[in-house]
């Protein structure tokens, strides 16, 4: 009896060393074959990982592909971080937000979060979002000049657009201040000063995709200034005259306008606006362009002519014009591989409902077919 079962034991441990062999001699084999190394590499040659793309900051030494982990406290490759503007009731939304993005991509990388707000931030608010990442956290009050009304703006004239408006957030005061604060004041924050580039975020969104690489660290070794996601039109009610604002400006600042640019994507063939913009409420940008003096001037050629309030100018029109007017194509990158939804609109990836990194119906989202998103890509 006791012979029979060390008789067993034996073949069992037999079979153990048997698969253990193969095991090991496989993984040299595919790691051989495929030029990568150890059990990761096994698995990584059908994963389609952009991580080990050059492009996408693979094999330079910057710590970014799909295996790194930054420190929450340690130095970053990159000066960056996620840049939100909310209000104490926006909570849950933003904590459903952050949750993706840890799980998604900021678990490993530590990337900070800075969050803005006109209000003094609640401790529960804190509270509530530093219980979702090892990142550092930073809450911010804005600038009383960068939320409110100029000193220039009519306000019986604003009050009157406002209530004759049948376009959505057409009655809403803070909403064409939060417009303002976004298009021209959310790189001035004294928080984001020390910032080379941001990702802004927002509550009560979805992000669908596993992102194996650093979207900053692509952007600047590729020269970006500028990353989008989804393209819309325009709602023509709110931004009536923001085209001949725009003519104008570039009427009295031809020298600022190179040759090489993107106007032929905010125009068409007989000089109308087509209205195209970068949905804005997800953008990666550097923010020297936001910094610069010609966005500088345009901001405020557009702030003086009061369209902020006399209509309703969006910060993702006006975003899409500067960057229409002073970059050309080979600075703006499609994150076509970012799987996205924002309430209303949501991009994903092709193929996405069967395989890959992305979990999400390509038919539901349904931004890639936007008039705009195909002008985009036979530019």
């Amino acid at each position: 009896m006791v012979s029979r079962r060390i008789v067993a034991a034996g073949k069992f441990i037999g079979v153990l060393a048997v698969i253990g062999l193969f095991l090991h001699f496989g993984t040299l084999f595919v790691s051989t074959r495929y030029g990568t190394s150890g059990q990761t590499g096994v698995f990584s040659i059908w994963g389609g990982s952009l991580a080990a793309s050059p492009k996408y900051g693979g094999g330079n030494g910057s710590g970014s592909g799909e295996n790194s982990s930054y420190s929450p406290d340690g130095v970053k490759p990159v000066k960056a971080a996620l840049v939100a503007l909310v209000r104490n009731d926006d909570l849950y939304g933003l904590r459903k937000t952050i949750r993706e993005l840890e799980d998604r991509w900021n678990g490993k990388h530590n990337y900070p979060y800075i969050l803005l707000n006109d209000k003094p931030f609640t401790e529960k608010f804190k509270r509530g979002v530093r219980d979702l990442t090892r990142a550092k956290v930073e809450f911010g009050m804005l600038e009383p000049e960068s939320w409110g009304y100029p000193e220039w703006i009519d306000q019986n004239r604003a009050r009157e657009e406002r209530e004759s408006a049948r376009y959505i957030k057409g009655h809403s005061e803070s909403y064409r201040f939060m417009c303002r604060f976004q298009s021209g004041f959310i790189h001035k924050h004294p928080l984001l000063q020390g910032l080379d580039y941001y990702w802004r975020i927002e509550p009560d969104v979805h992000y669908y995709c596993d992102v194996d690489y650093d979207p900053f660290i692509l952007m600047k070794n590729n020269g970006y200034k500028y990353g989008w996601n989804i393209a819309p039109t325009e709602y023509e009610p709110t931004v009536r005259t923001l085209w001949n604002a725009t003519e104008t400006f570039m009427l009295k600042h031809p020298d600022l306008i190179p040759k090489e640019n993107l106007l032929d994507w905010v125009r068409d063939g007989q000089g109308h606006y087509t209205r195209c913009h970068f949905w804005s409420n997800f953008e990666i940008v550097d923010l020297s362009f936001y910094r610069s003096k010609e966005y500088q001037m345009f901001f405020d050629h557009l702030d003086r002519a009061g369209g902020f309030f006399y209509e309703r100018w969006g910060d993702a029109p006006i975003h899409s014009l500067a960057v229409a007017m002073f970059l050309s194509k080979k600075q703006v990158h499609y994150f076509d591989d970012i799987g996205y939804y924002h309430p209303a609109m949501s991009h994903c990836p092709a193929g996405s409902k069967e395989s890959g990194k992305c979990v999400c119906d390509p038919h539901e989202g349904w931004a890639n077919g936007f008039s705009c998103a195909k002008r985009w890509r036979k530019m």
